[in-house]
């Protein structure tokens, strides 16, 4: 059976991926990244209220991106409604606006995400790695809500 990837897909996280996430957050406010990760504050889009999760920062060409491993996270809607967002690590602050890439553009920046995510991030991509041909991953890239900051 192949793996239905699109605009709905949602993994929820697991409580043992809500534990690292907290340890990973403390730790970047700390000031301590682990590989680029980064603290996102966006939004919420009901409540306006801020909401924070640990990202991977990726950066291809001398472009950052943020990847959605898990799909469409409540991250992602809420930034998409917010249309600004904050990262941090330790004490410094950078306010964004995120530009949504097409599918078509997703490919190259997904496997560069799984080239060097692969190792953490790599169970939410259900089958798919940084070998996966770029056809196959434009494929997949509904699944995959992809920003360049």
């Amino acid at each position: 059976m192949t793996a239905t990837f699109d605009e709905t897909r949602y993994l929820v996280p697991a409580k043992s991926t809500d534990v690292f996430n907290r340890i990973v957050q403390r730790l970047t406010k700390l000031g301590i990244s682990l590989f680029g990760s980064r603290v996102l504050s966006v939004r919420g889009r009901k409540t306006g209220e801020w909401r924070s999760v640990p990202v991977n920062l990726l950066t291809v060409d001398g472009e950052r991106y943020l990847v959605a491993p898990r799909g469409h996270t409540q991250w992602v809607r809420n930034l998409r409604v917010a249309g600004e967002g904050r990262l941090r690590v330790g004490r410094r602050v950078e306010t964004f606006r995120p530009v949504e890439l097409t599918d078509d553009e997703k490919p190259p920046i997904i496997h560069a995400y799984l080239t060097k995510w692969a190792w953490e991030t790599g169970a939410f991509f259900e089958g798919i790695d940084a070998k996966t041909p770029l056809d196959e991953l434009r494929r997949v890239a509904p699944g995959f809500p992809v920003f360049r900051l």
